[in-house]
């Protein structure tokens, strides 16, 4: 072993942070861009939101910074040697030279100021203001709060609210842990676990579906001993649809049983998700889809995105006597914000690009429908618009299209080719509705096995399988053909 010095010329990929937040942008959202944009107005003092009436149009600032970086980068370069400077030390460098008291003499708009609201407007209180929908949480410890007799009941039942999930079961401890936590015994922990069973919803705090479905059974149907027999012993032929299995073991007539199983279908398998917290998820398209005679146009939805500007009350401070250090700052913010607006102009022209090959794939499904989408994958449209594939992975995650058909995310239209008889290939997309179309037009009292739908399709000339056909089905969360059976 010795120490040595070693001259070595090696070539490597090295992500600046300037390509870094270009990327970051290029996967979110319009919702998710909207916020990381507020976020760097506040942090960065430099960028404000411009108006159609100040002075130039946001279209001709992002254009104006665009080229002249652009024409810096170009003269830099053209000074040096390629072997001196990379590409992205060149954008850099051209970044640091430009003139920015030159640049921002052409903002007129006047310096910022803080807005007033007079104190005879009233504002609306707090309690004004609160939207937060109630959980099932807090539906029961309310409940709890009313009805518990001590101390020790309120802190068991504590222990057993905090311990169910999103359906309303009791999960993670078992009772016996709860009693021992609260330093009760098991038949006192027992005996508040079936009293907050009673709140509302009824059947909440269940271990498992019988005994949900049981507490909703005595609730409900108290004298009604059948319902709670088939519930008890029978609910796998139940869930079989083996009724005269059931009529049979408990001696009873088949009648006597389909009116038993209307009131157990009457009962719900999950009490707690009425009271789902989470909020709904709101879909803006980040593109519009229009037809025009026989033609389509993709037009980028801006709606709601703020166009950024560079504040001119900064100009000022910059052509002013500040120190060194303030105007390093101010440069160091100036460079920030000009990397952010070239990266929302690079996204936007991106996801329009992708947008239109995409739409030129699946001309015929803008035309008449899901029924006639073509297999596609990541690589046709990476190919027709020169960019690789990861890139249009990255803009048709959470991107959401409004098309003539509806709105459709830009990753449902990528889908494997499925072989017909006649040689060509159809969307598996097609297939999967082709076979909801068949389930649903089918007699519910004699529903279609996988291979029967398999057989039907092979008639219509598409060639799939059995297993496919049951996988398809499993994906749009349809059950078998025992399943979806009804003898009532």
């Amino acid at each position: 072993m010795e120490i040595k010095q070693q001259l070595k010329l090696a070539q490597q990929l090295r992500m600046t942070p300037q390509l870094q937040q270009a990327i970051k942008l290029l996967q979110l959202s319009k919702l998710e861009l909207v916020e990381l944009v507020q976020k760097e107005m506040v942090e960065n003092p430099v960028l404000e939101e411009a108006t159609d009436d100040a002075g130039r149009t946001p279209a001709e600032v992002e254009d104006s910074l665009v080229k002249e970086a652009d024409r810096l980068a170009a003269q830099t370069s053209s000074e040096l040697s390629t072997t001196e400077m990379s590409e992205n030390a060149a954008a850099e460098r051209a970044i640091s030279e430009i003139d920015w008291d030159a640049y921002l003499e052409n903002y007129s708009s006047p310096m910022p100021s803080l807005s007033y609201r007079g104190m005879q407007e009233e504002m609306p209180g707090p309690e004004a203001t609160l939207t937060r929908k109630e959980g099932l949480i807090d539906h029961l410890r309310w409940q709890l709060q009313l009805n518990a007799s001590c101390e020790d009941e309120r802190l068991v039942g504590e222990q057993i609210i905090g311990n169910l999930d999103a359906n309303g079961y009791l999960v993670g401890l078992t009772i016996e842990e709860i009693a021992q936590r609260c330093d009760v015994s098991e038949d006192y922990a027992e005996g508040v676990l079936e009293f907050i069973q009673e709140f509302d919803p009824v059947g909440i705090a269940a271990r498992d579906l019988k005994e949900c479905l049981l507490v909703q059974a005595r609730h409900y149907y108290s004298d009604d001993l059948l319902v709670q027999q088939v519930i008890d012993g029978h609910l796998v032929n139940l869930q079989k649809r083996n009724l005269k299995a059931i009529a049979k073991e408990l001696s009873v007539t088949l009648d006597e049983i389909i009116r038993a199983a209307r009131c157990i279908r009457s009962l719900d398998p999950q009490p707690g998700s009425s009271f789902e917290s989470e909020e709904p998820r709101y879909i803006v398209p980040d593109i519009y889809v229009y037809k025009l005679g026989d033609d389509f146009i993709c037009v980028p939805n801006e709606d709601g995105l703020p166009k950024l500007r560079i504040s001119d009350y900064y100009r000022r401070t910059l052509s002013g006597g500040e120190s060194r250090e303030a105007r390093a700052y101010i440069q160091d913010k100036l460079r920030s914000a000009w990397w952010l607006i070239r990266s929302i102009h690079q996204r936007q022209r991106t996801i329009l690009r992708v947008t239109e090959s995409i739409m030129r794939f699946q001309c015929d499904f803008l035309h008449k429908g899901v029924s006639q989408l073509k297999p596609l994958v990541l690589r046709d449209v990476a190919e027709d618009i020169g960019v690789h594939e990861s890139t249009v992975s990255r803009v048709t995650t959470n991107k959401y299209v409004h098309t003539p058909q509806g709105i459709f995310e830009l990753k449902y239209f990528f889908n494997s080719a499925i072989g017909c008889s006649d040689g060509t290939d159809t969307a598996s997309e097609s297939v999967k509705m082709r076979i909801k179309q068949i389930i649903s037009g089918e007699d519910v009292r004699k529903p279609l096995s996988d291979q029967k739908i398999a057989d039907m399709l092979a008639q219509e000339g598409i060639e799939i399988a059995r297993r496919t056909v049951a996988k398809y089905r499993e994906m749009m969360n349809i059950l078998k053909s025992s399943q979806r059976k009804q003898l009532f």
